[in-house]
């Protein structure tokens, strides 16, 4: 449903190097590079943006969920947030109250940002 989302950041450098960070695990990267905007993905498209915040003002928070391949992924995803300085929101686990495979973990990034990864399938 989503074609692709894009956020702003503060500080553009810290933003890329923890999107660089996580979104490695889950085997996305960079697949354009305009030097302070930068679109992540997977097979050549870009699916999330990053970029400075050109709108001024205060940044409010945005949930984003990235999809993890398999529980593993998401572990991973985790540990490198956290070795890369981000807050904890929620270390991986299962949350059936969302729906009985659904398992996730939850950090902040560096604009504050809840972001999460997720799998939906069983173990």
């Amino acid at each position: 449903m989503i074609d692709h989302l894009s956020i702003q950041c503060a500080d553009i450098g810290a933003s890329l190097s923890f999107y660089d960070g996580v979104l490695a695990t889950l085997s996305a990267g960079r697949v354009m590079d305009f030097g302070d905007v930068v679109g992540y993905g997977r097979e050549g498209k870009p699916d999330f943006w990053v970029g400075p915040n050109v709108a001024g003002g205060e940044n409010r928070e945005n949930h984003i969920a990235f999809v993890a391949d398999d529980r593993a992924g998401v572990d991973a995803f985790f540990e490198a947030a956290v070795a890369l300085g981000a807050p904890v929101l929620n270390e991986p686990r299962m949350w059936p109250e969302y729906h009985e495979n659904y398992y996730g973990a939850f950090v902040r990034d560096p604009d504050g940002n809840n972001v999460e990864a997720v799998c939906h399938l069983p173990a």
